[in-house]
């Protein structure tokens, strides 16, 4: 196809998703109203306007026009459980039912720490905050604190929160660390910043996989150098599981066999609720025990929200076993290897990425180890393949993202797979399905 022929393919999937949801468009005039965007998330808004969920179960999405999605998007990995699982929403219910918002401490917050240091290697001591992204700026703290460093080495593309963001620009909204950045995957990058830092090194923040900058997985050698340079300057290694903590029971580091000494939680551990976690070396983590002379605060009013420990004990204890886990992460992988045997047939300059059951669809043949990979990829591929995947039902992130949860079955995966064959951007033009 031409550069003009994918504008006008991308105009006209725009169009036809607009015809086919009035009641979306209402919502969100409606909503630009009262909110910059009309949203208070940024990533949810695509061109024209985002459809509008009424409802959701197991795999599936309703929107306000009608149009049901089987949902491949998994709230970018928080939905792991599909949607109302029914022994975290019994949970979470019974939680609820003897009182919330407690302002006290209370047994289930005890029970989660417990089963969270019984499943992840790094993992001495803990605590709980309400996303990935305070886990993140917690665990930043603490090794500032510990180490009496200033600078944080992080990877360009990386993704650590709404304000821990590297991208290409600065960011305006990431907090004022010192940060050191390198490529991902760059052995001779990392080496060099420590030759001229180490002594100046806090930590290295690190996501096993880089998740939101397009499923990037990380060379289990980059990772293994990156744990002896921490060691031998005295930095610790951060590990960022907020995404992969989902590839075994005990995450992206069991696997890998590499033990960071901090690593942050959040997005699926609560069943679906609101949560965060960070923890590591219990010598760290003493920094916030008062009664060792810990001199480091951690507010946060609904930390240990009854709902979301209750959600969280219950997803581990009766959902989240090693076997189920397991087996999604080999339902993943088996979809990558068909959705880049999809491309490579039908001549298509695309390419998906990832590890177990996350995966990122580009628009370039690849191969994508790092962020300059992606250059030159044509993002108009990757959103007439959106467009097109949600006119047959089936629900990704525009930027190609692709979370399975433990709902979504072989019927679903090879439905889905049946839709991918079928893409034709020259077709999209043209309106065809």
């Amino acid at each position: 196809m031409t550069e003009i022929d994918l504008d006008r393919a991308v105009d006209h999937a725009r169009s036809r998703y607009a015809e086919a949801r009035p009641v979306s468009a209402a919502w969100s005039e409606r909503a630009a109203r009262v909110m910059p965007g009309g949203n208070t998330r940024s990533i949810l808004q695509f061109a024209p306007f985002p459809f509008r969920v009424e409802r959701a179960a197991g795999q599936h999405l309703w929107d306000v026009d009608g149009h049901r999605y089987v949902d491949l998007l998994g709230n970018y990995t928080a939905g792991l459980l599909g949607h109302s699982p029914e022994a975290v929403l019994a949970a979470a219910k019974e939680a609820l039912s003897t009182g919330w918002s407690l302002g006290a401490v209370h047994e289930d917050e005890v029970r989660l720490a417990e089963l969270l240091v019984e499943r992840f290697p790094s993992l001495e001591q803990v605590r709980f905050t309400n996303s990935g992204t305070e886990a993140n700026l917690m665990a930043l703290a603490a090794a500032t604190h510990h180490t009496g460093r200033r600078r944080i080495l992080v990877f360009r593309n990386g993704y650590h929160g709404g304000v821990l963001t590297f991208g290409r620009d600065d960011d305006p909204v990431n907090v004022p660390h010192q940060w050191l950045l390198c490529d991902y995957n760059d052995v001779a990058g990392v080496e060099a910043a420590f030759a001229e830092h180490a002594s100046e090194i806090a930590c290295v923040l690190v996501e096993p996989m880089q998740g939101s900058g397009g499923c990037i997985p990380a060379d289990p050698d980059f990772l293994r150098m990156l744990q002896r340079r921490c060691r031998d300057s005295g930095a610790l290694l951060v590990f960022d599981e907020v995404m992969t903590s989902r590839f075994s029971a005990g995450g992206a580091q069991q696997l890998l066999g590499i033990t960071p000494d901090l690593t942050t939680l959040g997005k699926y551990l609560a069943g679906g609720l609101t949560f965060g976690a960070f923890g590591g070396r219990a010598d760290v983590m003493a920094h916030f025990d008062a009664g060792q002379g810990g001199r480091l605060g951690h507010a946060g009013t609904f930390n240990n929200n009854v709902a979301s420990m209750a959600g969280g004990v219950a997803a581990l204890t009766e959902l989240l076993g090693p076997s189920v886990l397991d087996a999604l992460h080999a339902r993943g992988e088996a979809l990558r290897s068909a959705l880049n045997e999809a491309f490579r047939s039908a001549g298509l300059a695309m390419c998906a990425t990832g590890a177990g059951s996350l995966m990122n669809v580009h628009g370039t043949a690849g191969p994508v180890s790092r962020a300059r990979d992606l250059r030159g990829a044509d993002d108009r591929l990757k959103e007439l393949f959106f467009f097109h995947c949600l006119e047959a039902g089936f629900y990704v992130a525009r930027r190609g993202f692709i979370a399975l949860s433990i709902e979504i079955t072989d019927a679903d995966v090879e439905a889905f797979l049946d839709v991918v064959r079928r893409f034709d951007p020259a077709g999209a033009r043209n309106g065809r399905p």
